[in-house]
């Protein structure tokens, strides 16, 4: 087993690798000073490793791995390199932007940082948390707002306070995109319809509510129906690569968690 989580560790450390020199990154931060005992490349492909593994804890991350230096040290390389996982989803994201189709899908899906009952105690993430409600009920933490086409592209995504106004972010994320958008219902709205709307170039397709006199053409409905496209982006993003996590003591904790699963998504 621990031969074959090294493989993996392996094999990702050397897609990182090629990021770091194509992009011409530096490899360590301070020449000048103490030495650090893993190439900053490394320190991205441990913390994308374990959420490609689905690895609960960054102390069984150390165990898997072994590094050089200390327990503590290992950690606080491990929280500070989420500007570079930053860097490496807008590559992917700007390398897939070529390729989109003309149908893109947007939605957005709870993050919460802890459980509801422990969320009036919770100070770590309190700056950047916020309360707020999906068909599942209440949550505490943060959104991802995720735009992709119909063959699964990843074309933009952003996180944001759980109380933040979907329609407001949908029109930021995706402007500099153009083609047909589908959304559900959440984002109905006619000043963002006719805001979004650009002739010949970019239109927005949104589901209706029950109390709306709004009629749907057959091809309206089945590329609503298609909206699942976007979802197995969140599935797989909880389900496979632990997005939603409680563990982390800090904000740049919380954040690279955040960051590596969406970078192992990306590069998987």
């Amino acid at each position: 087993m621990i031969n074959s989580f090294i493989t993996i560790y392996d094999t990702i450390k050397t897609i990182v690798s090629q990021f770091f020199k194509t992009l011409k990154w530096k490899e360590r931060e301070h020449p000048k000073g103490r030495k650090p005992v893993l190439l900053n490349s490394e320190i991205v492909a441990a913390v994308v490793f374990k959420q490609r593994q689905n690895i609960a804890t960054k102390k069984a991350l150390y165990e898997i791995l072994e590094p050089s230096g200390s327990y503590n040290r290992f950690v606080v390389a491990l929280n500070r390199v989420a500007t570079y996982l930053i860097r490496i989803i807008t590559a992917v994201i700007n390398f897939l932007r070529r390729e989109a189709r003309p149908v893109k899908f947007t939605d957005s899906t709870d993050i919460p940082v802890c459980l509801n009952k422990n969320a009036r105690y919770h100070r770590t993430m309190m700056s950047l948390s916020e309360w707020s409600k999906t068909g599942k009920g209440s949550f505490y933490g943060l959104k991802l707002h995720l735009s992709a086409d119909c063959e699964g592209r990843v074309l933009a995504l952003k996180l944001t306070p759980g109380n933040s106004n979907d329609r407001n972010i949908f029109k930021k994320m995706n402007a500099k995109l153009r083609g047909l958008f589908v959304a559900d219902a959440g984002y109905v709205s006619e000043p963002l319809e006719r805001e979004f709307h650009i002739p010949n170039e970019r239109l927005l397709l949104t589901g209706t509510r029950k109390n709306m006199k709004k009629l749907a053409t057959e091809i309206d409905i089945a590329l609503l129906n298609l909206r699942m496209r976007v979802e197995i982006h969140f599935r797989v993003l909880k389900l496979c690569y632990g997005l939603v996590t409680s563990f982390p003591r800090s904000i740049d904790g919380y954040l690279t968690h955040y960051l590596a699963a969406i970078t192992a998504h990306l590069v998987s």
